[in-house]
């Protein structure tokens, strides 16, 4: 029998280097376009809200991924907490959030190219770099993860650089303190959660490399909890001074707040926003191709369980799904073609919530149904757990009623793919129990 298992490798910093350079671009670009519906205050608490759901929910993640440790992550288990058909839905879901934020991320990483070197249309040079990253990734995961590793850390420098420049040129005034929520009131603010969550989504992909890690249940936890304390220092200390600095109503009309940000203070012919401009680069490409690592590893662990068609799961000799990333990336690139970034980043994000609401149902009756599984790191306290899902659910009802007409296609395409589950894979393929079909870990 062909094996198809992946490599181990990862140490507890590099799946720290994956989790935060999955997240870091979402601090670099994307949440701004909350200020159309609300004032840093209203986004002030849109943010907060979503950051003590991840929080809260990375620690019940923790606890899933050492007990199941599985290049499927969400889909491997649901799929034990639920069967087949719930592990299907996760993984659907894990695709829909990862393959639209790609080709936001890359149409960002094209605009920034493009602001630095005007000659180079954005799609061009979005394609080019998508297709160059896709190659580092099927190279192999020791490789892609020293390339993660290395773009992460440059990116945190800048948004510490960013912090550094921008706390002595705050004006509170630009907190509009004398008018709280602005003309959007509670509205608003529960219309950006989506771009709230822009800072932390993808943050639970780490656990697609868990299957890859040289120890999973002790590397996970530490690669998690460093990799959300870290996320949560960098969202609000970017956000606090971005929108200090920076009036809102302009802050809104840029592709690239950071540099932005920094040239309305030291003007346009200074260098310090242009090498923001480089700097920020890396934090998009750290997330781009940590990206492109999840959802290869969630359809090349969709395709071993029997859910996607079985050559997907095929490896190269060194162990990476080098066809799983291609087809996969193939479809993202589609995306890269549209150009439209704020539509793409809610269909994301309701791809996220539904996968973390899948995620949380998985984790209870996991407790209820297998209370003896081996669990090397356990949630304290069921209090997070349940902080964890009133907060999800907040998110998600709050997604859909504030973006109706964008979430109408994700809902058919979610039908469809429930059709395609029920008319394809019980009648072409042997659609196992997610459980038996994974490795000993």
């Amino acid at each position: 029998m062909e094996e198809k298992t992946l490599s181990k490798s990862l140490s507890p910093v590099q799946l720290w280097g994956i989790v935060v350079g999955m997240v870091i671009s979402g601090m670099y670009f994307g949440w701004n376009y909350a200020f159309q519906l609300t004032t840093p205050v209203g986004f002030a608490i849109s943010t907060i809200i979503v950051t003590i759901f991840y929080t809260t929910f990375m620690f019940t993640y923790a606890e899933l991924s050492t007990a199941i440790p599985h290049a499927g992550g969400p889909s491997e288990y649901a799929g034990r907490a639920m069967g087949n058909f719930g592990g299907y839905l996760a993984g659907f879901s894990c695709l829909v959030e990862f393959l639209f934020a790609t080709p936001a991320i890359a149409l960002s990483v094209g605009a920034y190219i493009h602001y630095l070197m005007p000659s180079i249309p954005v799609v061009v040079a979005a394609t080019a770099v998508y297709l160059i990253f896709v190659i580092i990734n099927c190279i192999g995961v020791k490789t892609a993860a020293a390339v993660e590793l290395l773009v992460t850390i440059i990116a945190i420098i800048g948004l510490v650089l960013f912090c550094s420049l921008g706390v002595p040129r705050i004006n509170i005034a630009n907190y509009q303190f004398g008018n709280l929520l602005g003309d959007g009131g509670v509205g608003g603010v529960f219309g950006a959660i989506p771009f709230a969550i822009w800072f932390y989504l993808a943050v639970e992909g780490g656990a697609l490399a868990a299957e890859e890690c040289k120890e999973p249940k002790k590397d996970i936890p530490k690669g998690f909890i460093l990799g959300i304390g870290t996320l949560v220092i960098l969202a609000l200390g970017t956000l606090f001074v971005a929108s200090g600095v920076m009036p809102s109503s302009e802050l809104t009309n840029t592709d690239s707040p950071l540099p932005a940000v920094l040239q309305s203070v030291f003007g346009e012919t200074s260098v310090i926003p242009q090498i923001m401009s480089f700097i920020g680069l890396f934090g998009l490409i750290a997330s781009l191709h940590g990206i492109i690592l999840g959802y290869s590893r969630q359809t090349f662990a969709m395709s071993r369980a029997g859910y996607l068609p079985e050559f997907l799961s095929k490896v190269s000799k060194n162990g990476t799904p080098v066809i799983a990333t291609v087809v996969s990336s193939l479809i993202g690139l589609l995306f890269v073609l549209t150009g439209q970034t704020a539509i793409i980043i809610v269909i994301s994000t309701f791809g996220a919530v539904s996968l973390y609401i899948i995620s949380l149902l998985s984790f209870f009756i996991l407790r209820s149904k297998e209370p003896n599984l081996a669990r090397p790191y356990k949630v304290s306290s069921m209090i997070v757990p349940v902080i964890s899902s009133i907060c999800v659910l907040i998110l998600f009802v709050a997604i859909v009623l504030s973006n109706v007409s964008t979430i109408i296609p994700v809902i058919a395409a979610f039908a469809v793919a429930i059709l395609y589950y029920y008319l394809v894979p019980h009648k072409t393929m042997t659609a196992r129990p997610v459980a038996e079909a994974a490795p000993e870990v």
